[in-house]
């Protein structure tokens, strides 16, 4: 009965805070993202980032960009958009978990705070917001969602960061066959 009571106050803790989250995303959104390749550095705003991801289209900034990096915009734009399904309760089970831990340590290799502080509790963040919108989540949404005003991307590991959402799903998957 402790163990359900337990179970019960965590999913309503964990659904209430996904409440508030929302209801304050523009406050704690990233407005900025700053892609690194190596060398070169570029700051932009995660809107034009987002429009790349959705539309295709390349800025002028993302176009240089990419060519200096020697980037194809395909690839790095198939690992922006390419969905991981996930089950918002069970993915909150994980990321608090070891396994989950050293998901969140390996993403946020590629995907972190400006400070390198708190990355794991900003990607934390940044997963359950996404996850709570539609029951999936992409490393595009993550950017958007991520809760400081600027996030910094390392371009030239993004398909390891997809890897790692790939890896988190079937953490998930685990946990719910268990």
């Amino acid at each position: 009965m402790r163990f359900k009571f337990l179970g019960l106050r965590r999913a309503l803790v964990l659904l209430s805070s996904t409440y508030l989250l929302l209801l304050s995303t523009p406050a704690f959104a990233a407005e900025r993202v700053v892609l690194n390749y190596g060398i070169f550095r570029e700051s932009l705003s995660v809107e034009e980032l987002s429009t790349f991801a959705q539309t295709g289209e390349l800025s002028r900034s993302l176009r240089v960009n990419f060519a200096l990096a020697r980037q194809d915009p395909k690839v790095i734009r198939q690992y922006l958009t390419e969905p991981v399904k996930v089950n918002l309760l069970f993915l909150d089970r994980v990321l608090n978990s070891s396994i989950g831990n050293i998901i969140l340590d390996q993403i946020s290799q590629v995907i972190y705070t400006p400070s390198r502080r708190a990355d794991r509790q900003a990607l934390r963040a940044a997963l359950v917001l996404s996850a709570s919108q539609d029951g999936q989540v992409s490393v595009i949404e993550i950017i958007e969602n991520y809760p400081t005003n600027e996030v910094e991307v390392d371009g030239k590991r993004l398909e390891s960061a997809y890897r790692q959402l790939r890896r988190l799903q079937t953490s998930v998957q685990d946990l719910l066959n268990f």
